[in-house]
């Protein structure tokens, strides 16, 4: 009689995970594709018990889903999700890198330059460039309180797992680079308002060009409704259609804001 495969010394749920996160998030197990069981255990060597609390993990994180009489399949990429995700972004992150900004030390600003220089670097290699760019804002996010951080990492894992099944190559990263300047500047000159506005547009720049490249007459709305909430004005149309660039502007601007203009944003002043 065969008997069943075991779990192998060393490995354990939260390596199943990893691993599967991992085929997830970059794109290897693309959206409606069926995780068979029966090869996933012949291929870990592990028995159908830790690989089923694995599957329950990735459900709970929303990358797979579990249907009755069709088995496990790796979840839809919906573009509304996507837009949420920033949304939550936008809500609690520039904030909270506000709050930080007198708390970053020399040598945490010394990494950040590192990372810049190497998003400079790598600026036309899309995964390098996408490291950098990580490892930038992870030093920032390593002084979030656990329970921020830990939904920054979810909201990032998502948007990434967008950017790799259907993006080929990195958007304007030259946006990308002169955006993370800017709130490094305001960083080392203490300017925490100025910091939080900075990330806000670098968010709302980066939700549109994902968002609109996956679908250019997509209609927002959590977003829209994130941007009332911070006092900021962006064009569109009601059915909630933003063209690009679109026109943005804070109520509350800060003076000292640099003027930007992307693919997606034109920053303007309020009108007086």
């Amino acid at each position: 009689m065969t008997k069943s495969p075991k779990t192998r010394s060393g490995t354990t749920v939260d390596e199943l995970c990893t691993a599967l996160r991992d085929r997830i998030v970059s794109g290897k197990y693309f959206p409606g594709q069926r995780m068979s069981q029966e090869q996933l255990a012949a291929e870990f060597n592990v028995s159908r018990t830790p690989l089923r609390e694995a599957f329950q993990r990735l459900e709970a994180d929303g990358l797979v889903v579990s249907m009755a009489n069709r088995g496990v399949h790796v979840a839809p990429i919906v573009n509304s999700e996507t837009e949420q995700s920033y949304a939550l972004r936008i809500l609690v992150e520039p904030p909270t890198v506000a709050a930080l900004v007198e708390q970053l030390t020399d040598d945490e600003i010394d990494q950040m330059r590192d990372a810049l220089g190497e998003m400079r670097r790598h600026r036309v290699h899309n995964k390098k460039f996408q490291d950098a760019h990580q490892a930038y804002h992870d030093v920032i996010r390593a002084k979030y309180p656990k329970s921020f951080a830990d939904l920054s990492h979810n909201l990032y894992t998502m948007i990434y797992r967008h950017q790799n099944v259907y993006l080929s190559h990195q958007r304007t990263p030259e946006d990308f680079i002169e955006l993370d300047q800017d709130l490094l500047d305001a960083i080392v000159e203490g300017r925490a308002a100025s910091a939080r506005r900075i990330l806000e547009f670098h968010l709302i720049d980066a939700a549109l060009g994902l968002v609109l490249d996956a679908d250019p007459d997509h209609q927002f709305d959590s977003l829209l409704v994130t941007l009332r909430g911070r006092d900021i004005v962006i064009e569109h149309d009601e059915d909630g259609r933003i063209p690009r660039p679109a026109r943005i502007y804070w109520l509350d601007h800060d003076e000292v804001l640099p003027a930007r203009t992307t693919s997606n944003l034109i920053l303007t002043y309020a009108p007086r």
